[in-house]
């Protein structure tokens, strides 16, 4: 039985949430630390599908700082983003392509693909007119996360008999998710055989991220006072900032690595206390963490991923969800930044958000729990006989 942390309505509106970003205006990011980034070797000629949403512009950042010459495709909702540095190819992946007509690349980077049709329909363009493709998935592909420390060779999720991924409607994708980026990942290999690299993210936060999931805790923890945790300290959890992925793609791609690789981090297991207390150490602030344990969440109704965000109790068919293996990755420079500077960079980057957004991250729409309902859950737990006793 496949484990989905995220319900299917809510993948649903993760997905809608994220094809919406491009109409948002890009917030500036906080500043990144000094000093240059070191040119590459050989500059490439780079194709990114998408760009302009959560990764991507940190892909574009990085490519152009290590002297490479960047092509976008996307629908230009965010025309002048990059001020002429890149060029601007106008598509749409479940419509019109032709502007890739004729054009030849050293490397296609694609973020955005979640339909197989979508990977298709650039192949008829792009099959034979790159030497590298690139195809951003998700550590959702995988059939079973029972088992901790699996790597890239477990089994995916096999499409369910009688779908057909070539038609399926939109809104039906989201309970679908991880079958359809599996299929996709072989409609990349049929394409582009012995020259594509699949690159299993898990959770990714900081800066640009709309889905609050990461945000919550940087925000909860700067305000203080007694901040509910999930479950115990001791419980596992995995995540990448979006620029460690942004920038490691793109040396990948420089490296032309082939294969499939998870991309989690960080490069040493972390617990729920160590991520928690990284983050007040990023963000300051007097907050003091009150472990709940997770019966009493389920008591509540307060659940993991959702409202308790970046967790999953490492228990039966999700005891290796969040202890995926990232030994390929790390062996081909997979880096991560500290963790109190992906907490504060966050946190930096929310309080430029338009203030309907803070108000809908404060009340916990997206992820995360409002004031009231985390106030009335410790209060229970403050009342409950079994605290008493421990």
């Amino acid at each position: 039985m496949h484990i989905q942390p995220v319900t299917a309505e809510r993948r649903a509106f993760l997905m809608a949430s994220a094809a919406g970003m491009a109409m948002l205006p890009l917030s500036p990011r906080a500043a990144e630390g000094p000093g240059a980034t070191a040119r590459a070797s050989a500059p490439l000629n780079i194709l990114i599908l998408g760009g302009t949403g959560f990764t991507g512009p940190d892909q574009v950042r990085y490519a152009l700082e290590r002297g490479h010459m960047v092509t976008l495709l996307n629908r230009n909702n965010r025309p002048g983003m990059f001020e002429g540095r890149v060029t601007q190819l106008v598509g749409d992946l479940n419509g019109d392509v032709s502007a890739l007509k004729g054009k030849r690349f050293d490397v296609v980077i694609d973020n955005p693909a979640t339909f197989p049709a979508w990977v298709r329909n650039v192949a008829q363009h792009l099959a034979g007119n790159t030497k590298h493709y690139i195809y951003i998935s998700t550590i959702s592909t995988y059939l079973k996360n029972a088992e901790p420390g699996a790597d890239e060779t477990a089994a995916t999720i096999p499409l369910p008999d009688g779908l057909d991924p070539y038609t399926l409607a939109p809104e039906d994708a989201g309970r679908h998710y991880g079958a359809l980026k599996a299929f996709s990942e072989r409609e990349v290999e049929k394409h582009y055989p012995g020259i594509n690299t699949v690159i299993r993210p898990g959770l990714i936060v900081g800066p640009l991220d709309q889905t609050d999931r990461f945000t919550y805790w940087p925000v909860r923890i700067a305000k203080g006072g007694r901040v509910m945790a999930p479950g115990a300290p001791s419980d596992p959890t995995q995540y990448i900032d979006a620029r460690d992925i942004a920038e490691w793609t793109i040396r990948m791609a420089e490296q032309r690595a082939f294969g499939t690789y998870n991309a989690v981090g960080p490069d040493k297991p972390l617990t729920m206390g160590e991520l928690l207390a990284g983050i007040k150490a990023g963000v300051g602030g007097n907050a003091e963490f009150v472990w709940v344990p997770v019966d009493v969440l389920d008591q509540h109704k307060v659940s993991a991923w959702v409202n308790m965000p970046v967790w999953v109790p490492p228990r039966g068919e999700a005891a290796g969800f969040m202890r995926r293996s990232n030994a390929r990755a790390l062996a081909k420079g997979l880096t991560f930044r500290p963790l109190p500077l992906t907490a504060a960079d966050t946190l930096a980057w929310h309080k430029t958000r338009p203030l309907e957004d803070q108000q809908r991250q404060e009340a916990g729409a997206r992820a995360g729990l409002a004031p009231a309902r985390e106030a009335e859950v410790l209060a229970a737990w403050d009342a409950d006989p079994k605290k008493m006793r421990s």
